[in-house]
């Protein structure tokens, strides 16, 4: 059973994606949708990195497409001053 949300991806350009979500109740990631799993290293035994195990429950690759956004207007390069839009230079009274 799909579990769907909607988010916003920015990558390769910004859309609205319809994504799978992990199985709250799963018992083996308690709905995290993956297991961490820290290691150390051999010789020292100190902390080194943490391994991701990805849950059976959840497919993290299911996401589908729903509609790309429009891009933020980039400045003018031929601008030298950037005003703000809010700004004013009347008297407040």
């Amino acid at each position: 059973m799909l579990r769907l949300r909607i988010q916003r991806a920015t990558w390769p350009r910004p859309a609205l994606i319809l994504t799978d979500t992990p199985r709250p109740d799963c018992l083996q990631c308690d709905g995290d949708g993956g297991i961490e799993e820290d290691y150390g290293d051999y010789d020292t035994g100190e902390y080194a990195d943490t391994h991701w195990w990805s849950c059976t429950c959840w497919n993290e690759n299911r996401r589908w497409l729903l509609t790309p956004l429009p891009r933020r207007p980039r400045w003018s390069s031929r601008s030298t001053t950037v005003r703000d839009p809010w700004a004013s230079d009347e008297p407040p009274f």
